[in-house]
Order: structure tokens, then sequence, then C-alpha cells
């Protein structure tokens, strides 16, 4: 599914969402190291979580190539390996769809960034009131969550970003893909977030 997401359009979107990053980060949710090879130079180390054993064998093999240090390792986006105030940045690359709970996951997010450091996000959220999100009410209510890892296709990220106590610096929703009939996963923001000093 990575592939088709990046034929379609993601590695533009995963360059974009990192593009200015320095110094350390941390990857919520790295899943098969996607974002790995789209680091730039200036970012001095990645610290990529993953809790599922095949994604995070398959971002160790992607780590090998990247062009900056990165290190894999096993953990949850609710109990971050990492201790206050450790990272310049945070990372969260459609992972906040699918952790159990979103308030817990980005305080934690919150906690290991140092006071002024940035979260950037790319992530499906909730459509706007219509057709297509009482889809994704049906679709969550029933088989989504239980085919794709926990998913949840109508979740006010955004909303929940701000509400875990960052200010919202930037921020844009587009569908993607944007050919095409779109899926209950269309709708999407990307954007950059700061825990305040």
């Amino acid at each position: 599914m990575s592939a088709a997401c990046d034929r379609a359009g993601g590695a533009e979107q995963r360059r974009a969402v990192l593009a200015g990053l320095a110094g350390r980060v941390i990857e919520v949710g790295a899943g098969n190291g996607g974002m790995f090879a789209h680091y730039p130079p200036a970012v001095t180390e990645v610290l990529a979580v993953e809790p599922e054993p095949r994604m995070r064998a398959a971002a160790v093999a992607a780590a090998a190539g990247a062009p900056v240090p990165v290190r894999v390792v096993d953990g949850l986006a609710d109990a971050l390996p990492a201790g206050d105030g450790e990272f310049d940045a945070a990372v969260a690359a459609l992972v906040l769809c699918t952790v159990p709970d979103q308030a817990t996951a980005l305080a934690e997010i919150r906690r290991v960034l140092r006071p002024g450091g940035g979260l950037r996000f790319f992530e499906h959220v909730a459509a706007e009131p219509g057709a297509l999100r009482r889809v994704q009410r049906i679709v969550d209510a029933t088989v989504w969550p239980r085919l794709l890892g926990g998913c949840h296709t109508g979740r006010d990220t955004a909303a929940a970003i701000a509400a875990a106590g960052f200010d919202i610096d930037e921020i844009e929703r587009f569908r993607f893909p944007d050919a095409g009939l779109p899926g209950p996963a269309a709708p999407h923001i990307r954007g950059r977030a700061t825990r305040p000093a």
C-alpha cells in the first residue's frame, strides 16, 4: 500500500512535511520507514518508534539507506521511549488515525519535545459535514478499523493537536489522492505545530 501511495504523490507529501527539519527528531509510528529517505541533511538523528514487528523490521532495513542517522526502536505512541524535552521535532505521518487514544499520544509527543519544538503532521482526517462524513461514520463503526489495524477515517486530528496544547502554525487541507472517487480516507491535512516555549 505504501508503494501505491508514493506513486500517487505520497513521496511528495512526505518530502513536504519534512522540509526544513533540523536537529534531533522522533518519528512516531514509523511503519516501514517510508519517511526515512526524505529527511533533510540538517537532521542529526531520527528515533523511529514502531510497535509492529514486521513493519519495524522493514523500517530497520530502510534505515540502512537513509541519508541521516536513524535508530528504529519498539514502542507505543502512548508511552514513547524518550525523556522529557529530548527532541527538537516530532513527526506523525499517517499514524494518528490508528493510535488508541489521540489525546494520550499527543500528550506524549508534547512531553518529549523541547519547549519551542515542532510537530510535523500528515494525516487523513474527518471530512467536512455531508455524505462522505456519513460514510466515514459508518465504516469506522463497522469494518474499517478491523481491516486496517485500528485505523479510523473520521478523526478531527487538527482539533486534537490544538487540544493537546500545540500552536498550529500552518495547516493545509486537501484530498489525497486527488484523482478518482474520494474514498473514506481521502480528506487529509498536512502542517506544522509548535510546543509553546
